[in-house]
């Protein structure tokens, strides 16, 4: 019994780790450049967005429960984000091609007034590190990944507030 629960403790610290670590990698990283599409189908460079403040990208997919409640509770939040931080949002649907046409269906039913674009293949999610969703990620003016989370539970997105406005502060 006492090995089963050293081997159960030693798994949970070595998943634990992992975790902690997946974020570590991330940050610093610079945002790659992958050609995406917008919903109504133009071409987008995920380096060139043009925006001026942080970016949020937020992974997500319409069967993701998960993903659906973190966009949906930023959504309540985002206007004041914005008008705070200059933050943009940008939710990249990785739903294939048999899913897809319920990205617009969704967004549009839910109001959702960030930049969503379409990553049928899955080159951006690769690129950036994406095993499962939600996974969001800060990014700062330089295109420099600040922070990054995998998952989501309610509470998640003070976290999320709290990093960005550090990066704020940064910038101004």
């Amino acid at each position: 019994m006492k090995k089963t629960v050293v081997l159960f403790l030693s798994l949970v610290l070595t998943i634990s780790s992992f975790s902690q670590e997946e974020h570590k990698v991330d940050e610093g990283k610079k945002i790659p450049a992958v050609q995406l599409k917008t919903m109504d189908g133009k071409s987008v460079n995920t380096a060139e967005l043009g925006f001026k403040g942080p970016v949020i990208f937020s992974f997500w997919a319409t069967w993701c429960s998960p993903c659906k409640r973190e966009l949906n509770t930023i959504h309540d939040l985002y206007i004041d984000w914005q008008a705070e931080t200059g933050v943009n949002l940008v939710a990249v649907s990785i739903d294939d091609m048999k899913t897809a046409s319920g990205v617009p269906v969704y967004v549009d039913g839910k109001s959702w007034e960030y930049l969503v674009l379409m990553d049928p293949n899955g080159d951006f999610k690769r690129a950036m590190g994406v095993n499962n969703v939600p996974h969001t990620f800060l990014v700062d003016t330089d295109g420099t990944i600040v922070y990054s989370h995998n998952n989501y539970a309610p509470g998640d997105e003070d976290k999320l507030y709290e990093e960005l406005l550090k990066v704020a502060k940064k910038t101004n």
